[in-house]
């Protein structure tokens, strides 16, 4: 029987991706997708939320009712997990990235929120809601910068790459 794609029998190749085209991969991933699942964890558990988000570089942001499960559980553990992935056609086509880090709520009058809102396009929201697109809203923003990022593409397999890079903020180069 032919294989489809006969690269992916046999082991996983272990070579690792230099940084620089490891964050173009996952920036290409954190451009081209607009819906992920947040992993937040409180007293009821662990919850999996489908959530749209919006990219800016190494975070995701999203907006959220105050109160949500997925804000009662962030209040509660700011610590969450957020996966975001490609659509698949078969073992091959399989891309994605699940981000680490501590989310952040960030209220309208929230002085970092400036440096996120501009990249969050809440006009599409408006038009979808039937809203006035003349003013933003003031919606809680919620902003996950990723400490730690695990890449996943098998297609890396065909370069003898390992297909689960990793990515860690702490490993930035001094400025």
């Amino acid at each position: 029987m032919p294989l489809t794609n006969p690269w992916l029998s046999g082991a996983s190749p272990s070579g690792r991706m230099d940084r620089e085209r490891l964050e173009e991969r996952i920036l290409n991933l954190l451009s081209s997708q607009n819906m992920c699942v947040l992993a937040t964890a409180g007293r009821q558990g662990p919850l999996a939320t489908p959530v749209r988000y919006y990219p800016l570089g190494f975070a995701v942001m999203f907006t959220a009712a105050p109160r949500s499960p997925k804000m009662r559980n962030i209040a509660a553990d700011p610590r969450v997990s957020v996966g975001i992935f490609a659509p698949l056609v078969g073992l091959a086509s399989s891309r994605g990235a699940q981000l680490f880090g501590t989310a952040r709520v960030l209220s309208a009058g929230h002085p970092d929120r400036a440096h996120y809102w501009p990249a969050f396009r809440w006009e599409n929201e408006h038009v979808e809601r039937g809203r006035s697109v003349s003013e933003p809203p003031d919606d809680t923003l919620v902003v996950v910068e990723a400490d730690r990022i695990v890449y996943t593409e098998h297609w890396l397999r065909r370069e003898n790459l390992a297909p689960r890079q990793f990515w860690r903020r702490s490993e930035q180069p001094d400025e």
